[in-house]
């Protein structure tokens, strides 16, 4: 089942999120994240957070809709978005698609990246969208495929030490068996030859960032 989270972040591109959406998946939407589900005509089937960006005319407009509102209080030690990913884990989720996790704020921006290596959420595959850009974390042992259109921009970057084992085919610069040392930037910029290419991480986690050209090469 994929859960589809809407955060309270910036909607680049709000027009390309309906090509996104499947009828059966379960909508989630951490706290002002509502507001976006609102403007496209959306009932998400839980809310979450402290409620704190959300207007009281929108919780009325949820309630009233038969949405499940569930508050929690402004002191807590988790973020509305890593609240939403554990609910849609307790949903039976075992995909999540998260809109809007990036912004303004560089520190939310980055703790929502973060989340991609949170223990708690291994068994769940995460991507966050952000127009034609997608964010996820690659696999640790096993090959992962790179999907998008030759000329797409691909970033591999090692979270919280080195990457070792590094090797990709179908990738403008290639690496066989190579290293990616945590906070060096050889892995930004790379470019897709052909879909699907191919990385495999045998230790380390990594970071993958494939920016498309045109947002509907995202997630096909």
């Amino acid at each position: 089942m994929r859960a589809v989270i809407f955060a309270n972040g910036v909607f680049g591109q709000p027009q390309h999120i309906r090509s996104l959406l499947r009828p059966e998946d379960y909508i989630i939407a951490a706290d002002g994240g509502a507001r976006y589900c609102l403007s496209l005509g959306l009932h998400p089937r839980l809310v979450l957070g402290d409620f704190d960006s959300l207007e009281p005319q929108s919780l009325e407009r949820l309630r009233s809709a038969g949405v499940m509102l569930r508050r929690y209080p402004p002191a807590k030690d988790e973020t509305d978005l890593e609240l939403a990913l554990s609910a849609a884990l307790q949903a039976g989720a075992d995909e999540a698609l998260i809109l809007g996790a990036l912004g303004g704020r560089w520190d939310m921006t980055l703790g929502n990246i973060l989340l991609l290596a949170h223990p708690d959420f291994r068994t769940v595959r995460i991507t966050l969208v952000d127009g034609p850009q997608e964010i996820f974390l690659l696999p640790e042992g096993r090959p992962a495929k790179i999907r998008g259109a030759a000329g797409d921009t691909v970033s591999l970057l090692p979270l919280g030490g080195d990457a070792r084992g590094v090797t990709t085919c179908g990738l403008q610069y290639p690496l066989q068996n190579g290293v990616l040392r945590f906070g060096a930037a050889r892995g930004v910029s790379n470019v897709l030859l052909r879909s699907p290419a191919q990385v495999l991480v045998q230790s380390g986690l990594v970071v993958c960032i494939i920016i498309h050209r045109t947002p509907t090469e995202a997630l096909p």
